[in-house]
């Protein structure tokens, strides 16, 4: 045989028996669900009703893991959790207010499994990293927008979830996370510089 052929074959087995051990090691996860965002208070406000409602806004997200640490009861996990919010409506009352706005987030986090290889594996997660807001160009009552420009803050993110081996590489995935940034351009004074949205969802993981 061939040296060339003694090179093709070593690589080829070298590839067969380090594919699955790296297999282990990456997650690509894609998740549906929705985002609750608790409602604002408008201090003095014309209308009657004096709050800022926010809608459940239909949220995805996409997440990179790799492990980087490995023992028999746990294992720990770098991420980058982004987390997509196309349209979330706002209600106010008044005709302030723009009628929804977009927003992503962007967090890199730490996450700890527990029993990560087994058929259950529970886990917290833990990061920071930043938000982005983007109002509509109207307002609630369908007047322009005079505040349309987006804002950007920084986001700390807490999570906690559950894994179940489903088949080969797969595995489903449900969570619950806290995103704690500040909150978008809403034209009216809130007295509040800070909102915890609460992303509650399910969807796969991929192992590889």
């Amino acid at each position: 045989m061939s040296l060339k052929h003694l090179t093709i074959g070593a690589l080829v087995a070298v590839c067969t028996i380090v594919a699955p051990a790296a297999g282990q090691k990456n997650e690509l996860t894609g998740m549906l669900g929705h985002t609750f965002i608790s409602d604002l208070g408008i201090p003095n406000a014309a209308s009657f009703d004096q709050n800022v409602h926010f809608g459940k806004g239909f949220t995805y997200e996409i997440n990179y893991s790799r492990r980087v640490f490995d023992a028999d009861l746990w294992s720990l996990s770098l991420e980058l959790p982004f987390l997509g919010n196309p349209d979330e409506d706002i209600h106010s009352g008044v005709d302030a207010t723009p009628r929804q706005y977009s927003s992503i987030f962007v967090t890199p986090a730490a996450r700890l499994n527990a029993f990560p290889d087994q058929a259950v594996s529970p886990w917290i997660s833990f990061g920071g990293g930043f938000s982005h807001f983007g109002p509509s160009s109207t307002l609630e009552f369908g007047n322009p927008n005079p505040n349309k420009s987006g804002n950007t803050s920084g986001v700390l993110q807490a999570g906690v979830g559950l894994d179940i081996k489903l088949i080969g590489h797969f595995r489903l995935r449900g969570e619950a996370r806290d995103f704690w940034s500040g909150i978008p351009n809403l034209n009216v004074s809130t007295n509040k510089s800070r909102q915890h949205n609460i992303f509650v969802g399910g969807g796969v993981v991929f192992r590889f």
